[in-house]
């Protein structure tokens, strides 16, 4: 056999593969829409809040960490979307995955507008839970106002793919 014969059976067969991967590895913007589960986790004042208290709000959820550059490069665009569309029900929430005392230190120099919540270990599980199975820092869920995750984005995610996927549900 012909190594160009040896280089098109190879594709051929790549192809293949690639075609049945697509099947069983949906992207993530088609994936399965879900309920997003009750939960509490405590503000740094020490006081505890339930997920349910801002039901009938459109929601981005994001899991971060101060260690994490691509996080807190999110932030100021996360500030700046809550200001802009708060009047129209959108709410951040931010789920820290570490100590308080970072997360206090950090967010005493910045002017976060939104809650932001300390998950520690319990925020992993938590971010694992809805749907974070390559344990990406940060983690962004967008749930609609009838409580359901319809956007999963692992990673960095920008202001302006943010605004494209919260536009038309605040409506």
């Amino acid at each position: 056999m012909k190594p160009k014969d040896l280089i098109i059976i190879a594709a051929l067969i790549a192809l293949g593969f690639g075609i049945a991967a697509r099947h069983f590895f949906p992207p993530a913007e088609k994936a399965v829409v879900s309920a997003l589960p009750e939960f509490n986790l405590p503000e740094l004042s020490g006081r505890q809040h339930n997920i349910s208290e801002w039901k009938g709000k459109l929601l981005v959820i994001n899991f971060w960490a101060t260690w994490c550059p691509p996080c807190r490069k999110e932030i100021p665009d996360f500030i700046a979307l809550q200001e802009q569309y708060a009047d129209k029900g959108l709410q951040f929430i931010g789920i820290a995955i570490e100590d308080k005392e970072p997360v206090a230190e950090y967010t005493a120099t910045t002017k976060i507008n939104y809650p932001i919540l300390l998950g520690g270990d319990n925020g992993i599980a938590l971010a694992h839970q809805l749907g974070n199975s390559v344990d990406a820092v940060p983690y962004t869920l967008v749930v609609d106002r009838e409580g359901q995750i319809i956007h999963r984005h692992p990673g960095e995610i920008s202001k302006q793919q943010l605004a494209e996927i919260i536009a038309p549900l605040l409506n």
